[in-house]
């Protein structure tokens, strides 16, 4: 069974066949910028703020080792942190939501 679609493209009609691979995928979101995540797996060594507390752009929220290096994890925007996804001594894979921020 082939798998049509059409796109208009600056008014042109393209028909293409899509792999079923790619119609059936997950579907794109924007990223929540309210949420920090892990840009790699690793473990987080430290935590250096709680539920609740104000933080200012680049602070340091906790460290994650990944590799043998230790990668600060810093605030992008100046709010309050509430909720903390992630322990101390905790493996996180890649993407994981490691807090939560309110701007």
């Amino acid at each position: 069974m082939s798998n049509l679609k059409e796109f208009n493209i600056d008014g042109t009609i393209y028909t293409t066949e899509i792999p079923e691979n790619v119609a059936n995928r997950k579907k794109w979101e924007r990223p929540n910028p309210n949420h920090i995540k892990s840009f790699i797996p690793g473990t987080i060594v430290e935590i250096f703020v709680k539920e609740g507390q104000e933080v200012k752009e680049g602070e340091c929220l906790m460290i994650l080792q990944a590799m043998k290096m230790k990668n600060k994890i810093l605030m992008p925007f100046d709010g309050v942190i509430e909720k903390i996804n992630v322990s101390v001594d905790e493996k996180i894979p890649n993407r994981k939501v490691m807090v939560e921020v309110k701007a």
